[in-house]
């Protein structure tokens, strides 16, 4: 009856360790999906995909706000292009922002025949995007493709 007794204390035993286990591996696979970068890349793609971000690329691609004369010409499509490209941006993830930036300029860049003066300026308007929409972080590091 002893040996009986012990058995049964045993089994119950392994029984308790099986389902503390379970819920350790349980809490386990929680933390390493929330810390999956992977998921929260596959997130802003999402997002920057629904955004699509129009105008955005339409302010980076537009030139500066002066004609050869180094006068300063009325900046209305300008301003509403930032401002309707600051309004995507808001919708778009602040950790999300920059590489949704970088791939604007990815695009322009790879679309479009761009060189030298005309490059710079759009990449070093596209570091200061955020800063331009007061939003965070201020500045992203993009890095522009030179042929």
């Amino acid at each position: 009856m002893a040996k009986l007794a012990i058995l049964a204390a045993a089994l119950v035993a392994l029984l308790a360790l099986a389902e503390a286990s379970t819920i350790t591996t349980t809490i386990t696979t929680a933390t390493i999906e929330e810390e999956n970068p992977s998921g929260s890349r596959q997130r802003c793609q999402e997002q920057i995909q629904r955004q699509q971000l129009r105008s955005c690329q339409r302010y980076l691609m537009q030139g500066r706000p002066y004609d050869e004369l180094g006068m300063r010409m009325v900046v209305n499509p300008q301003q509403q292009s930032l401002r309707q490209c600051c309004q995507q941006l808001e919708n778009v993830d602040e950790q999300c922002r920059c590489e949704a930036i970088r791939q604007v300029v990815r695009q322009q860049q790879q679309g479009k025949e761009m060189q030298g003066e005309r490059m710079q300026e759009m990449v070093r308007k596209a570091q200061y995007l955020p800063q331009q929409c007061n939003m965070e972080p201020q500045q992203c590091q993009i890095r522009a493709i030179w042929f």
